[in-house]
Formats: C-alpha cells, sequence, structure tokens
C-alpha cells in the first residue's frame, strides 16, 4: 500500500506545475567590450569579434567577421565565449519575426564578444542547452519586444533580459526537453553543413569548367537569364483568402516569411515565388539565393532569375561570380541605401559554353543543388515541428515522455 502510494505521489509530482523563476537569478550574463575599430586586425588568423550583425536567428553567421590580434587577446580574457554561451543582440536585434540569438559551438570558437551583445551562459540551476531554448521561445520575444526601449534604434539592457520570468523545470526535465528540441535542430544544422559542402563543390566545378576557361563565345549576363523585377505589393492589399507573403530582402537573408506582411493572391502568376526559384536582391543588402522558404509574392527591389535556355545553376553560379562587383558598384552609391542597374547585367560578361558542355555540367551540378534544396525543405519543416513543440514543452503543458511519442 505504501509502495502504491509512493508511485502516486511521483506521478503528481511528475505533472505539477513548475514554479515561475526571474531568469537574472540563474544565469551569468555578460555585456561584451567596445574593441577599437583602428585596432582590427586583417589576418586571418587573428580572433573573431562577435557582432551583432554575426547573430542569426539562433545561429551565427561568420561573414564579414572584423577581428582582434591574438597578441591582445590575454588582456580581454573575460570577453571569451565558451561553447554553449547563448548570444543576444541589444539593439536593432528585432524584425517582425523575432529576436536576433544563437547558441555559440565549437566550431565558432575562438571569439571575443564586443559591446551591444549580451553573453547568458547558465548556472546550476539552469541547465545550458535549455537557457537556450528558454531565449528561442515566443514568451521571452513578447518580452522584449515589451520592455525594449527608444524608436529608431530599439534597444534593451542587461537588466530588461534578467527581468525575464519562466516556468522552471528541474534539471532533469531541463535536460531532456533540450535533448528532444535539440535532436530537431542537430539534423537542421547537419543539412546545413550538407549544402555548404554541396555549394562549394558546386562552385568549384562550375568556376572550373567554366570561368577559368576560355570559352569560344560570350554574352552578359541579362541576355542569359530573365530578371524579373518585383512588384510595390501595397497596391495588392490582403484579401483574407489567398493571401500570400510578401517576400523581401530581409526574408532572402533569412530564408523564411515568417511575420512578413500579405498580399492578395491574385497577382500576375510570374511575380509568384516558389521553392526552387533563384532570387537576386539588387538593392540595399545584394543577395543571391534559392529560394525555400516557402510560396510568396515578389516584392519590389528583388529580381526572379529564370531562363528559357540554361539550366538553373548556370544563371545561378554565373550571378555569384558578379556578386563581389555588384557589391562595390552598390556600395559606390552615394544614396541611402545603394543598389545596381540594368545596365551593370548587360556589362557583366558571361562565357557561353557548348550544349555538349552544358549537359555535362547539368549531369555533375544539378543533383548537387536539387539535394541542397531538398535538404533546406526538410530543415524548414524540422524547425516548424521545433517551433510548435517548444513552447508547450518549456511550458509543462507536454512532458518529454509524451514528446517523445509525437
Amino acid at each position: 500500500m505504501n509502495q502504491m502510494h509512493r508511485t502516486a505521489r511521483r506521478e503528481e509530482e511528475k505533472h505539477a506545475a513548475w514554479p515561475q523563476a526571474r531568469l537574472g537569478d540563474h544565469i551569468d550574463l555578460l555585456t561584451g567590450f567596445p574593441f577599437k575599430s583602428e585596432t582590427y586586425s586583417e589576418n586571418p588568423t587573428d580572433i573573431p569579434l562577435l557582432r551583432g550583425d554575426n547573430i542569426g536567428q539562433g545561429s551565427l553567421r561568420w561573414t564579414g567577421v572584423k577581428r582582434w590580434p591574438e597578441k591582445f587577446s590575454t588582456d580581454y580574457s573575460i570577453y571569451k565565449l565558451q561553447e554553449g554561451d547563448v548570444v543576444l543582440a541589444m539593439d536593432r536585434p528585432w524584425i517582425e519575426a523575432g529576436l536576433k540569438f544563437a547558441a555559440v559551438s565549437r566550431n565558432d570558437l575562438p571569439a571575443l564578444l564586443v559591446q551591444r551583445v549580451a553573453r547568458l551562459r547558465g548556472s546550476k540551476s539552469l541547465g545550458t542547452n535549455f537557457l537556450r531554448y528558454v531565449i528561442a521561445s515566443k514568451q521571452f520575444t513578447n518580452h522584449i519586444l515589451a520592455v525594449q526601449t527608444g524608436t529608431g534604434v530599439p534597444h534593451i539592457s542587461s537588466e530588461q533580459i534578467k527581468s525575464f520570468r519562466f516556468s522552471l523545470p528541474p534539471l532533469l526535465q531541463q535536460r531532456a526537453i533540450a535533448e528532444v528540441l535539440g535532436a530537431l535542430d542537430a539534423k537542421v544544422e547537419m543539412n546545413r553543413r550538407m549544402n555548404e559542402t554541396l555549394e562549394a563543390i558546386a562552385s568549384a566545378i562550375f568556376k572550373s569548367w567554366f570561368v577559368d576557361c576560355d570559352m569560344p563565345d560570350s554574352s552578359s549576363l541579362d541576355a542569359i537569364a530573365d530578371f524579373l523585377n518585383g512588384l510595390a505589393l501595397q497596391k495588392f492589399p490582403p484579401t483574407g483568402e489567398g493571401d500570400l507573403p510578401v517576400i523581401k530582402i530581409a526574408d532572402l537573408r533569412r530564408g523564411d516569411t515568417k511575420g512578413s506582411d500579405l498580399a492578395s493572391g491574385d497577382m500576375p502568376s510570374e511575380y509568384v515565388v516558389d521553392d526552387g526559384d533563384v532570387l537576386f536582391s539588387w538593392s540595399g543588402s545584394l543577395e543571391v539565393v534559392i529560394w525555400c522558404g516557402g510560396k510568396g509574392a515578389l516584392n519590389q527591389h528583388l529580381f526572379k532569375v529564370t531562363s528559357r535556355n540554361y539550366p538553373r545553376w548556370f544563371y545561378y553560379f554565373w550571378i555569384k561570380e558578379h556578386l563581389r562587383d555588384f557589391r562595390a558598384i552598390a556600395a559606390s552609391k552615394a544614396t541611402t541605401m545603394g543598389h545596381i542597374q540594368r545596365h551593370h547585367l548587360t556589362e557583366a560578361q558571361v562565357g557561353v559554353p557548348s550544349d555538349k558542355l552544358v549537359k555535362a555540367g547539368d549531369a555533375l551540378i544539378a543533383p548537387m543543388l536539387n539535394r541542397m534544396i531538398c535538404n533546406n525543405l526538410e530543415s524548414r519543416t524540422l524547425a516548424t515541428i521545433r517551433d510548435a513543440l517548444l513552447p508547450k514543452l518549456i511550458s509543462g503543458e507536454i512532458r518529454t515522455r509524451d514528446a517523445a511519442a509525437i
């Protein structure tokens, strides 16, 4: 009888509500140092500086990285990041989809923390892996959006971060929750790394076969492909039925349309974007991507690129080949938002290969791009599952045994 009573009590405790906790009581929070730009290093072996620009939604992006001389690094050892640290941008991090935060992985190290970025580190009562998902939760985003200050440049303070209150499960539950969500994130990360490798291989083949070799003929970029400029979509207000998310430059960089404006689906079909389409932003931040963020509407300042004569990989890699020059042209514009013009597409020269060479390239490169698209679509599905589970798991609405059965 006593054994039955103890078993029933354990079951009751297992499903009891978790206590509310203040984040600042369970973490070590540090803000970065104002490293001076005049001391930045151009040496690729020196230490990367983690700035807000390097933080995405859940991952770090080491593009446009600034570096600090290794010889000075011991003077700033307190600002060295560790594996598992959660970093959060403290100004201009908010877009419609959420915050700029990430968990630091072993591959991101070494790195130094720069001002206006917060480093959150777990404790004996709040595991590092679980902390990552607390910060990823919609509840934390809503808290930050509610307490942020400033209009032109919204920002938050350490105390505002620490003031967040959340449900704090026992450590065993924290580990189990992080394991469930981490398995999904690990597969997403594996897909991302696989895509990096596939793109690097495909790019190397393309450059060797089609750029570095002399071609019998040449043409212009806008002759081998059609560049369809997007619409001013405020002219197509949403109707509540069949609406499409508006794909903007920020969505292009992020790879999804979470929180985007909507436009009526009653627009010319050529302006509808589908997974696998090549999109090229010709203004602001110049990027070219193979879109895998779901069906949407092509906004102005974006080209949808197609071709009647050449496969997708051919014009995609040729745009990438000219992207550095296009960015330099845009940067030289004396305007608030640099851009390129149509004549720059005409001036960008492209080697025209034989049909035989295109066919040979297609046999090697097309399967790699197709695999990349499949990986991205799988990652999108996994992220949707994770985002649906996350609030239910960290609130205790679903316990880990239930989640494992889903």
